[in-house]
């Protein structure tokens, strides 16, 4: 395996971080706002299941027992 020179690989690393295309802050916050939504939906879609299998289960069970 070929050795690298320090400073050359530093050189390498901020060449490659100039290309970096970040995002601007209005992107970050719609993102972070469009994570919380989907996951406050996907709570309330998790819950509503778990009622729906509860009732169920507490149902077959009382026509059984």
């Amino acid at each position: 395996m070929a050795t690298t020179n320090p400073i050359q690989f530093i050189q390498e690393v901020r060449a490659q971080v100039a290309k970096v295309v970040w995002p601007t802050r209005r992107e970050v916050l719609l993102t972070t706002v469009m994570v919380f939504i989907m996951a406050t939906l996907t709570a309330i879609f998790f819950a509503l299941v778990d009622l729906g299998i509860r009732g169920g289960l507490n149902l077959l069970l009382s026509f059984f027992g």
